[in-house]
Order: structure tokens, then sequence, then C-alpha cells
């Protein structure tokens, strides 16, 4: 093929300097079958540059060219627009700086894109921990992502950047990437919404999966709570201009505060992950509530 696809596989990272390593390294020996090259683009967003000297160590070793950039103002999509701009070629993947794909993910990725022809597709996020999780966390099943069949249509509420393979005219044709007022998270599922809503199609590929580690720091209840809380103030921002969704909000955290304290009570009977699983989401509920009020209970912009 003398004039073969080129992907850019981008990654935002915060402070994650030896996952990165990992990642990168995972990403040096990706299977091709001669049908397409690609490259590697870092944005570190963190203006100490956490990220620099591991990805420069790599790049100076690894057969994969490794181009690093620096998002100095702390907001994901930023650091996803700078990644986009810095961006050459035909396709653009996204993957997180803590997870690690197998040898045939971008294979597997590139494979489906030319069979489905859509303007790109996601895979599944599997869980890995990085120390055995408490049985509550597990029953709950906290952090398995759902999974759909090979091809299926994905709707905007489920979609994700971290693990998806996109035709990089999308972005030529269209110049609002990511939206900054997101800049703690969400601004993903809201470029999707934004681009099924002009008649884009994305599908997904369960035959490319990638590997994330959840580290002991976010099994933690606290960091799981945080988590909601900002959720619900991404959610919020999506929905600016439905005053029924913060309606059913309040019934719903409502609902949800006067049950807690008898399952709370109760969970040595039914669980204390079916109390957990009820406290998630009067957060993300209570999340919204309090972005109407611009009222910020996590200061942290990223909760890793």
């Amino acid at each position: 093929m003398a004039n073969k696809p080129l992907i850019c596989v981008c990654i935002c990272t915060y402070k994650r300097p030896f996952l990165l390593r990992e990642l990168l390294k995972s990403l040096d020996d990706q299977e091709r079958k001669s049908l397409f090259d690609y490259y590697v683009v870092v944005v570190d967003n963190d203006r100490l540059e956490s990220g620099r000297r591991v990805t420069e160590s790599e790049a100076a070793t690894s057969g994969t060219t490794i181009r690093y950039f620096v998002e100095p103002d702390q907001n994901i999509a930023k650091a996803r627009n700078k990644a986009v701009a810095s961006s050459q070629g035909d396709l653009v993947a996204f993957i997180d700086d803590d997870e690690i794909p197998d040898s045939r993910w971008l294979l597997n990725m590139f494979e489906s894109q030319v069979r489905f022809q859509t303007a790109g597709v996601l895979g599944p996020v599997l869980t890995r921990y990085e120390e055995h999780p408490p049985k509550w966390l597990l029953k709950g099943r906290f952090y398995e992502r759902p999974s759909y069949r090979t091809g299926y249509v994905m709707p905007w509420w489920s979609t994700l950047t971290a693990n998806c393979l996109l035709k990089r005219t999308l972005y030529e044709e269209n110049p609002d990437w990511f939206d900054p007022k997101f800049g703690s998270g969400g601004e993903d599922r809201d470029f999707f919404r934004r681009m099924i809503a002009r008649g884009y199609v994305f599908v997904w590929t369960n035959e490319a999966p990638v590997y994330e580690w959840v580290s002991p720091e976010r099994m933690k209840k606290a960091a799981m709570l945080k988590r909601a809380l900002l959720r619900g103030k991404m959610v919020y921002r999506s929905q600016k201009g439905r005053p029924d969704k913060l309606i059913s909000s309040l019934i719903a955290s409502a609902s949800y505060t006067l049950g807690l304290p008898f399952l709370f009570v109760m969970s040595p009977l039914f669980g204390f992950d079916l109390f957990m699983k009820y406290l998630i989401k009067d957060c993300d509920h209570l999340g919204k509530l309090l972005a109407l009020f611009n009222v910020d209970l996590v200061q942290e912009k990223y909760i890793v």
C-alpha cells in the first residue's frame, strides 16, 4: 500500500508518569499487518510537566514516533483539543493514561472502522485492580462498564473517549471540538452528543478492549462520592435549559436521602454495596442541584 492510512494515537495525561510509561511501552509493538502507520501524541495537562521525562525517555528507545506537548491550563477539554490540533493523518485514536491495550488493539479498531465506514468506533474498557478490592465494591460492580455487540450504533449517553478511533475529518468539518466548560470531565460525552445530533454515526467494536488500572485511592468511598458530585455538575452543564431534569433530580435526591439511613442500618442484611449504590446516585443528583447555585463541594478538578 503506497499511501497507507496514518493514525495518531492521542494520550492526555496528568501526574501519572508510571502508568504513562507502561502505556507507551504497550503502544510500541502494535500489530498492523502493513495496513496502516501510526504515531503517538502525548499532551501533559500538568504545568509542571511531570510526564516529560518519561515520554522523552520512551521516545528515545521506541520504534514508534512519540511527540510531547503541554497544556498548562488544568482542563481535560483543552488537553484533548491540544491533542487534536497537534495530530496529523487520517484517523485519531484516544486512550487514557491509566489504560493498557493488547498488541492487536489498534489493528482491531482499524479493521472495524474499515468494515463499518462510520465516523468512528468505540471499544470496551475492562477493569484491572492494582490490589484486591473490598467485597462490597466487587459485588456492586462499581467499576464495570457496559458492553455491546459489535456494530451496535452508540447513543450519545453511552459514549466515551477512553477507547475510540475517529475519522480526523470529523474535526476538520467541525471547529467546536471539546468544550472547555467541561474542564473536569463530561467533555467527551458532550462532543459525541453534538456530533450525533449532526448526523454522524459511531459504532461499538467488542474485539478491541483496553484494560483500565483502578488504584487503591479510587476504591476509597470518599473518592467515589467526589467523582459522583463532579459527574453531577458535568451533567447539569449538558442539561442547561432543561428544568424538568432539575425537578427530577430534586425528587430523586430527596427520596434517596430519606432512604439512605434505612439502607445503612440494614446493610448487614442487604449488603453494603446497595447502600453505596444509592449514596452515589444521591451524590450524582446532588451535584446537579449544587451546580445550579454554583456551589462546589469538590475543589479538585480531577479525582484520580
